[in-house]
């Protein structure tokens, strides 16, 4: 890799997102192999592997526009960073055509006999939903909710990018931006998350799993952030620009959002588990049996207990080799937890509920998307400063102290 100091570009790229392509095309391969053997058990996979890649990217978004709504200064430096993660959208486009084809392996709902009053395997539960969850509407709203972040990752990319050549100040131009794109992040990503994910048991409903899932998104989104930002850095790239005091707000988020999304989960255990209502409880029965207990302790103490007391220090935060363990630690986290969500919901072909058996084909396609994500993501960060040069606040944000 060679790096610009002068004009903070990457020169060149080296073979990174080679091998990202590379491992992708291959790991999706295999991938297929997993798809030949069990059809159902990658499609859930391969969901899982899915939404937990679009989190990065939305959390990337959520980051580049909280940073335009707030005024801040300090993630400047940063800022192109989360732009290109959340660039990224058109690749996930492209990887939702998989999930389209495996619609009536994961989704009940989709079955046409579940809605006939005449069929044996009439479900009037799910029939008095027949008015959100069909096909048609599953895939306008599908076809919506990837509209608005592509745009709208699109049209802050531009902006940014439009900035390092005319220098002009453009706060009032993102903020017309980042406002009504806060306000569609936060409608779309609830509303993928009840689609995508909780009516996987489409019997089964929480009114806080939209707040859960978006949580999930900033801590997936940051992690990621900070990784990468050590790469770089491991590289001597940005070393003098993105300082210990950037990466301790970083940590400062992390460690709130650990807090944030332990309480969104402890709330919708808690309150789902004294009300008792056999409609609700047996979401949480099904993770503590076949073995998935041993995945609800993992999340529980591996989610919330470790990292929570593992960054509760100053000191912490500000230990960049110890923060990049964290971080890893939480980004494999967030898999389990979209692993602990997903996976449990399927079915064996006599019917009976899938056993915790992780193996290849599990990891997979993580690899496999990941690879395609990370290979995009780089080619649109290397194709331009990667940092906003001529942003009026990058001088300031440079100088960043923390208080």
């Amino acid at each position: 890799m060679k790096f610009d100091t002068n004009t903070y570009k990457i020169t060149d790229s080296g073979k990174i997102g080679t091998v990202a392509l590379i491992l992708g095309v291959v790991f999706l391969a295999i991938s297929v192999l997993g798809f030949m053997q069990d059809s159902a058990h990658f499609y859930s996979n391969y969901l899982t592997a899915y939404i937990f890649w679009l989190s990065v990217a939305l959390g990337g978004m959520f980051i580049t526009m909280l940073h335009h709504i707030t005024n801040a200064t300090w993630s400047t430096v940063i800022r192109r960073i989360t732009e290109n993660m959340a660039a990224t959208m058109p690749v996930f486009v492209l990887l939702f055509i998989p999930i389209v084809f495996g619609l009536h392996e994961m989704y009940h709902w989709s079955h046409a006999e579940v809605m006939d009053p005449n069929s044996p395997s009439y479900d009037a539960l799910i029939h008095e939903k027949q008015g959100y969850l069909n096909e048609t509407f599953f895939f306008i709203r599908a076809f919506f909710y990837l509209a608005v972040w592509t745009i709208f990752s699109f049209l802050l990319r531009k902006k940014s990018v439009e900035q390092d050549s005319t220098g002009a100040d453009y706060k009032l131009a993102y903020k017309k931006l980042a406002a009504p794109g806060l306000i569609l992040f936060a409608l779309t990503t609830t509303f993928a998350s009840f689609d995508w994910m909780m009516s996987l048991d489409a019997h089964w409903f929480s009114t806080i799993f939209g707040v859960y899932f978006f949580s999930g998104i900033f801590l997936s989104g940051l992690t990621f952030l900070f990784v990468f930002l050590m790469y770089l850095r491991s590289q001597n790239v940005l070393g003098d620009v993105v300082t210990v005091e950037h990466y301790q707000d970083i940590g400062k988020f992390i460690f709130a959002f650990i807090i944030f999304w332990s309480y969104m989960a402890g709330s919708q255990y808690f309150l789902i588990w004294y009300a008792n209502l056999p409609e609700e409880n047996y979401w949480f029965l099904y993770r503590w049996g076949n073995s998935w207990e041993i995945v609800s302790m993992v999340l529980i103490y591996g989610h919330f207990v470790f990292p929570f007391l593992a960054l509760i220090t100053r000191a912490a935060k500000r230990n960049l080799k110890f923060m990049v363990f964290i971080s890893l630690w939480i980004f494999a986290m967030r898999f389990v937890d979209f692993y602990w969500i997903i996976m449990p919901t399927g079915l064996n072909e006599d019917g009976s509920r899938v056993v915790f058996d992780f193996t290849m084909y599990d990891i997979a396609p993580i690899i496999g998307i990941g690879g395609i994500f990370f290979w995009f993501f780089w080619k649109q960060l290397t194709a331009n400063a990667i940092i906003p040069v001529k942003d009026p606040s990058l001088n300031e944000s440079m100088k960043f102290q923390n208080t």
